[in-house]
């Protein structure tokens, strides 16, 4: 195991410890998902069946004719929080390599071929779901959440990495940009490119004022299990789930 990796499962497992007593959480590790293809089908519903809890009795996200989805609409939901002390040892962060994607019309990326996904709409903060999540995080003492963001998007095809930029879901925090999204092959996957540029790093991960922490991940999902990206300078959780459409305030 590797420097870099041993700190990201320390990292990992902090986290974990932090927020096991919340409930659906899903203790989703790994650094990068697997091919669709090579990933056991037993446990993973079948995208665009009806779906368990409040996706069964869920309506279809609501959009303009000329908006209409090409195909099934997801809920996404993310919370990035920085790290105020090292999670792990000190590593050699010269090695980082900045996360980049092309953007091409409609604020989408892609890096390869196949259709891109369409941004539907940003979600309210009613609508979100990990704000308890984002209390423990905040009261924790050991983790500063910076962002807190939920959309509706259709999914990209497999491989495609076609995405949309933080600042197009409502992310605008300093030293922070890069990608999100969501690729629907044989099952769905849920990937991020980002950079988060500090001034003011912990002074126990021995890295300079100013520099540029890169997280580069992919993994497969399913439906309303939270997954956590780790990286020891900041992370990212984030929830899946069919789109419920709009809901009444309190839902």
């Amino acid at each position: 195991m590797t420097p870099r990796s041993s700190a990201r499962r320390l990292a990992l497992l902090a986290t974990l410890t932090l927020l096991a007593s919340l409930p659906a959480f899903a203790q989703s590790t790994g650094t990068q998902a697997a091919p669709a293809q090579a990933t056991p089908p037993q446990t993973a519903p079948a995208q665009g069946a009806p779906a368990q809890g409040d996706a069964a009795q869920a309506a279809p996200a609501q959009v303009a004719p000329d908006q209409a989805p090409s195909g099934p609409a997801y809920d996404i939901e993310i919370v990035i929080f920085r790290n105020q002390a090292a999670l792990g040892q000190p590593e050699n962060w010269a090695d980082e390599t900045t996360a980049s994607a092309t953007t091409v019309a409609g604020g989408e990326t892609t890096s390869g071929s196949g259709p891109a996904g369409k941004l539907l709409t940003v979600l309210p903060t009613s609508n979100y779901r990990l704000t308890a999540i984002e209390s423990r995080l905040r009261s924790s003492g050991t983790y500063l959440p910076v962002a807190h963001a939920a959309w509706v998007q259709t999914a990209s095809g497999w491989g495609t990495h076609a995405g949309f930029p933080l600042e197009s879901l409502g992310i605008n925090v300093p030293g922070l940009s890069g990608v999100i999204f969501l690729e629907r092959g044989q099952f769905l996957h849920l990937g991020m490119a980002l950079n988060y540029t500090m001034q003011d790093p912990p002074p126990s991960l021995n890295a300079p004022p100013g520099a540029t922490f890169v997280m580069n991940e992919t993994r497969r999902v399913r439906y309303f299990q939270r997954n956590y990206y780790d990286h020891p300078a900041f992370g990212v959780i984030a929830l899946v789930s069919p789109a419920r459409g709009p809901r009444p305030p309190g839902r």
